[in-house]
């Protein structure tokens, strides 16, 4: 059965330090441990997607190692289809996270494997069938700006933060951004988003988020307070939960802008539960957990 949403994305095994306080520059601070798991952006949300209910498919590349051996553990297990998953003689990706005592986080990532995705004509001929396709910029924009062309309906989440080409951009359906990220595209101005793409989230950490769409007044998606362990996989289970929720509805017809309100609370509400947790795709919640509190929240 072909996949609803195909995330194209990073894959790395995460290196996780909790400490006190995150290092100012020059500075040493000692960790109160080390923890190694899955993460990377795509795979987060690979996960996110899939356990959020949608059949999901992940276009990655991984090292022929015991990374590499992690990372589709990890994904398959959560019934992401990995048909579409190279490997390489490059190692797997690695992340550094450091984790301080309020649950904020600092990240460094060497892309390794990541570096060297591209997208096969098998990965092309999937991406151009499925409802939502989904990718970061943690892997080559050669290979973004691929699945953005192939795709019917695509989500790009800028992140990390950068300059894009409006080449790119011209293929995007809707972008997800936090407030540097926006600020890095458009400029202090948010609603110059839609100069670029016909509607945008803009993420606000505990605030919650934005939505800009042509044509419309910006729609306020107030957040749900909790008390945070970790947000180190928080965007990437709100851009899952996201895509899983559009695919839901693009069957019927066009995306509306109140289908989409309705998948950035379900989003929200995800990535409530995930700062809840430690980890990255261990701090992912499941869909009976995001809709049973979604209807404490909203209904």
């Amino acid at each position: 059965m072909e996949p609803e949403v195909v995330v194209v994305g990073s894959a790395n095994v995460d290196l996780v330090l909790p400490v006190q306080r995150i290092p100012r520059p020059g500075e040493t601070v000692l960790a109160g441990g080390m923890t190694r798991g899955p993460g990377g952006k795509g795979a987060n949300q690979a996960v996110a997607s899939a356990r959020a209910g949608a059949r999901t498919a992940m276009v990655a590349a991984l090292g022929d190692d015991d990374g590499g051996a992690l990372l589709r553990d990890a994904l398959g297990s959560s019934g992401v289809d990995l048909s579409l998953v190279s490997a390489t003689a490059t190692p797997t990706g690695t992340a550094i996270i450091t984790v301080d005592d309020s649950g904020e986080n600092s990240i460094v990532v060497a892309p390794g494997a990541n570096g060297e995705l591209s997208l096969s004509a098998a990965a092309t001929a999937v991406v151009g069938v499925a409802k939502i396709v989904l990718a970061q910029l943690e892997i080559p924009f050669p290979t973004v700006q691929a699945a953005a062309a192939a795709s019917s309906y695509f989500i790009l989440n800028a992140a990390p933060a950068a300059e894009l080409a409006d080449e790119l951009l011209a293929d995007v359906d809707l972008l997800v951004v936090n407030e540097t990220e926006a600020e890095a595209i458009a400029g202090a101005d948010r609603s110059a988003l839609l100069k670029k793409v016909p509607a945008a989230v803009v993420t606000l950490g505990a605030a919650g988020a934005v939505i800009l769409t042509r044509g419309d007044d910006e729609i306020e998606v107030p957040g749900v307070p909790v008390d945070v362990v970790d947000t180190t996989a928080a965007g990437d289970t709100f851009c899952g939960v996201l895509a899983a929720t559009l695919a839901s509805v693009s069957a019927t017809g066009a995306i509306t802008t109140s289908d989409l309100t309705n998948a950035v609370r379900r989003a929200n509400v995800a990535a409530s539960l995930s700062v809840q947790a430690a980890g990255a795709i261990s701090s992912v919640p499941h869909g009976e957990a995001i809709d049973a509190r979604y209807a404490e929240v909203y209904l």
